[in-house]
């Protein structure tokens, strides 16, 4: 599942860690997968993977430094 930038902003910091949590799942099982020798019919979904889950984590750290900036 791809996610743009915007649509992660619009998240609460809970709602990025549930969203994390479930594409590093998602991640893994597709990895596990491929390392089984399966047949993988979107190669590219790795791919989108990896950078959904570096945008979410990028977002984070600009949102916990914002908040930070207000304190």
């Amino acid at each position: 599942m791809t996610l743009k930038a915007d649509e992660i902003r619009d998240m609460s910091i809970e709602d990025m860690e549930e969203k994390l949590e479930e594409l590093r799942l998602e991640l893994a099982r597709d990895r596990a997968i491929v390392a089984a020798g399966g047949a993988f019919e979107n190669p590219g979904r790795i791919r989108s993977l990896k950078r959904t889950i570096a945008r979410i984590l990028t977002i984070m750290e600009e949102v916990k430094k914002r908040e930070g900036e207000k304190e």
